[in-house]
């Protein structure tokens, strides 16, 4: 016998019980982990992620977002998001490396 849970929030079934990138504002530069099996099974969870990264770093810092192998290189998924999410905004990134492991580590300015 099998049933569903709904609790009311829309993404729950989508994010393969994934916890928070982040549950603070950092007021220094820090790295956001986005290489968990999770992220490679779900490029929407790690690009969402990433962005409430971005919005959790204060201003005048910047976050490493390093991201799953299995999604290629971010300039393909992750920039356009990012460029929509911050277009307006003060926000610069660039792509700083590979990982050995094969993912990848943007550096997101705010």
């Amino acid at each position: 016998m099998s049933s569903t849970h709904s609790d009311g929030d829309g993404d729950a079934d989508h994010d393969h019980g994934a916890d928070p990138v982040t549950d603070r504002v950092h007021e220094n530069s820090w790295s956001a982990n986005l290489e968990g099996p999770e992220h490679a099974d779900d490029r929407d969870l790690l690009v969402r992620q990433a962005i409430e990264a971005v919005e959790h770093t204060a201003a005048g810092n910047h976050v490493n977002l390093v991201t799953h192998g299995d999604h290629g290189h971010p300039e393909e998924y992750l920039f356009p998001a990012l460029d929509v999410a911050f277009g307006d905004e003060d926000v610069d990134w660039e792509y700083v490396e590979q990982c050995g492991c094969g993912g990848h580590v943007v550096r997101v300015h705010v």
